[in-house]
């Protein structure tokens, strides 16, 4: 059974003060029983094709299958979902992998246990008014640029494409405006001339011919010429200690993920879009199949943390991050492979 729950910004602020009245926070704990138990996990936009495996799993039946009962919930941006975690509301994410890196830089031990992407698959798009003006990274001086929200890694992409081509984080303006027909209306309107967004969104702006690709990061050429190398992005994180107190429950969802990233692997955009619920092809079935087609360059087979990859982000980060920039990151403590291996 399909079990989702969708949270707004106010809603998840409320959620997080009655935690610290219920001791809500405690509920990892509770629910995290070996042999049983609900696992809450966040995603940063459950549509977005980026994050398609954590809906697809729960389509395919393969939590059910390895007897876990995973409740699938929503945030419009990685950032949101990640606070979820570190107030122990939920117990996993499943965002990008650069936040285990700015969180263990402010004391918060995360990691990476299921790695589903070597490539952001991210894209950069312009309006078509502003084209003219913005023909690469070095034109956003001035210019309102969309994120889905402040502090995620949007927001970290963009400022590292401005800041490695001469421009400087405040010369021009992150502007949250989410994902999907949000993100779309703020194109439209004016109230940003470009943006970083994901699949179905690009496929909708180019359907209706609102804006054009400026830089296309969904396959792993792409990330190697836009950032210099593999760019690990989506991925199920979580707070090193549950994973190491929860060791069966954590390799029952690893090997779920990597069923599913194999499952991905071997079958066309067309089967794997139906599988999807029905309400997520917003375009309709041809183009959301096609948003499909155009990301599945981006994940990974085995759910295996790519070479290079830890490197790369870490790079990325300390070029714009004032909190990276002189820190010491232990990338080894960011990720594990441990429960993916166990799983093929």
């Amino acid at each position: 059974m399909r079990r989702f729950v969708k949270i707004s910004a106010a809603a998840a602020a409320a959620t997080l003060a009655l935690t610290s009245l219920t001791a809500c926070g405690n509920d990892s704990s509770a629910a995290g029983k070996e042999s049983g138990g609900k696992v809450k996990i966040m995603v940063g936009g459950l549509d977005k094709v980026i994050y398609l495996p954590a809906m697809l799993a729960q389509q395919l039946g393969y939590f059910k299958e390895q007897g876990i009962d995973v409740q699938l919930l929503t945030e419009p941006a990685g950032v949101q979902a990640t606070t979820s975690l570190v107030s122990g509301d939920v117990q996993g994410v499943v965002g990008f992998y650069d936040h285990t890196l700015d969180l263990q830089v402010k004391g918060k031990q995360v990691e990476s246990v299921v790695q589903f992407s070597h490539a952001p698959g991210e894209v950069e798009v312009v309006s078509n008014k502003a084209a003219g003006d913005i023909t690469s990274p070095k034109d956003f001086k001035g210019q309102k640029l969309g994120v889905t929200g402040l502090g995620s890694s949007t927001d970290f992409l963009t400022k590292y494409l401005a800041v490695n081509d001469g421009v400087k984080t405040s010369e021009f303006t992150p502007v949250a405006v989410g994902a999907g027909q949000t993100f779309i209306s703020a194109l439209q309107q004016g109230s940003i001339q470009g943006g970083m967004t994901t699949d179905p969104t690009v496929a909708q702006i180019l359907d209706k011919k609102l804006g054009k690709v400026l830089i296309d990061m969904r396959t792993p050429e792409g990330s190697e010429k836009a950032l210099g190398g593999p760019y690990p992005s989506s991925s199920l994180y979580m707070n090193t200690d549950w994973v190491n107190s929860h060791k069966e429950q954590v390799q029952k969802l690893a090997t779920a993920f990597v069923k599913t990233l194999k499952w991905m692997s071997t079958h066309t955009p067309e089967e794997i879009a139906a599988k999807m619920p029905a309400d997520y092809a917003k375009g309709g079935k041809e183009l959301y199949a096609q948003s499909i087609k155009s990301t599945l360059p981006m994940f990974t087979a085995d759910g295996v943390m790519p070479a290079n990859g830890p490197e790369t982000v870490e790079r990325v980060l300390k070029a714009f991050n004032p909190n990276l920039k002189n820190a010491t990151v232990d990338l080894s403590k960011t990720y594990t492979t441990e429960f993916v291996k166990n799983a093929r």
